[in-house]
């Protein structure tokens, strides 16, 4: 377990952080679509609350949801719990920010982004132990018409953010990130993936926050430029209708594998929120495939592919 007993843990700084962090996101966001959020603040009975900032049919998002939430409990859920069973009984705080971002323009792909701290408080029987806590989160860009262009820049902000913690995180983090937004009932990758960690705990909870931060603060520079780039392409029925039925794997990942969404569930979170982060539009088909060599074959055959975008970009550079 890499998760480790805590000295220094600073609650007070990281909802600091992280309620500043999601401001900073939707004032930005809401420049990009001229729609102002909405801002829902909720409290949960169990202890804590949050604040959902959404907005739904605006200019440039469909549906985009970027939310805060710190909750507290008597008993970690099973899902927080599950790889860490000594910890079960433990009260907690949970803590972070999540958002997912649907664009309405199909070239324009989806985003997620997620940072989040969890404590583990000292057992009832043992006032005196220390709490036990641990980091995650992450970033990952799920297109619908791939481009290049867009895979290496996502990437590269990524590696970014990371390079001040050592060479070594970038491609530990690329590569769990693709090994967890995977469905494995369809053998693919969700999207391109980016980065994921979890269970965070080293070097202590000040370097560990730091990465953390790193992370969360790289994101509008990840995403942003890609979304100013392609909202003027122009598209049709036909790209709506594929961005649809790509949606589907959006959420049958979320529903099926997310850890997040399972733990928002088992904890008594607020469904409203935990959900939001469903696409509004979604289709199924039975067994259909795109026609070959089409932009939307190239998707899987080119850009589902879980690839090195960086080493792509440095090969096309030399």
């Amino acid at each position: 377990m890499s998760a480790s007993a805590a000295a220094g843990v600073d609650l007070p700084a990281a909802r600091t952080w992280f309620s500043g962090l999601q401001g900073r996101i939707v004032t930005a966001l809401e420049a990009e679509d001229g729609t102002p959020f909405r801002r829902d603040e909720w409290v949960r009975p169990e202890g804590g609350g949050g604040l959902s900032c959404l907005v739904e049919e605006g200019g440039l998002f469909e549906r985009a949801g970027v939310l805060f939430s710190h909750v507290t409990g008597t008993q970690l859920p099973p899902s927080a719990s599950a790889s860490r069973p000594e910890l079960a009984g433990r009260g907690f705080d949970a803590m972070g920010v999540s958002l997912v971002l649907h664009p309405r323009n199909p070239y324009v792909p989806t985003v997620h982004l997620n940072v989040r701290l969890f404590v583990a408080r000292a057992p009832v029987d043992e006032p005196d132990a220390a709490p036990v806590f641990w980091f995650g989160g992450g970033m990952d860009l799920t297109p619908y018409y791939g481009f290049a262009d867009d895979a290496i820049h996502f990437h590269e902000r990524c590696r970014a953010a990371l390079a001040p913690f050592g060479a070594d995180r970038y491609p530990a983090y690329k590569r769990w990130c693709d090994r967890y937004f995977f469905l494995k009932h369809r053998n693919e990758p969700r999207g391109i993936g980016g980065i994921f960690f979890d269970d965070l705990a080293a070097p202590d909870f000040a370097g560990a926050f730091a990465l953390v931060r790193s992370v969360g603060d790289a994101f509008l520079d990840a995403y942003l430029p890609i979304v100013r780039r392609r909202r003027v392409t122009p598209y049709g029925d036909r790209e709506r209708d594929f961005q649809a039925y790509r949606r589907g794997r959006y959420v049958e990942f979320n529903l099926v594998f997310d850890r997040g969404t399972l733990f928002g569930l088992q904890s008594g979170g607020r469904t409203e929120s935990i959900l939001l982060s469903m696409p509004p539009l979604v289709r199924w088909r039975y067994d259909w495939k795109p026609e070959a060599d089409s932009p939307e074959a190239r998707l899987t055959t080119e850009f589902l592919t879980g690839r090195d975008w960086i080493a792509l970009n440095t090969a096309a550079d030399s």
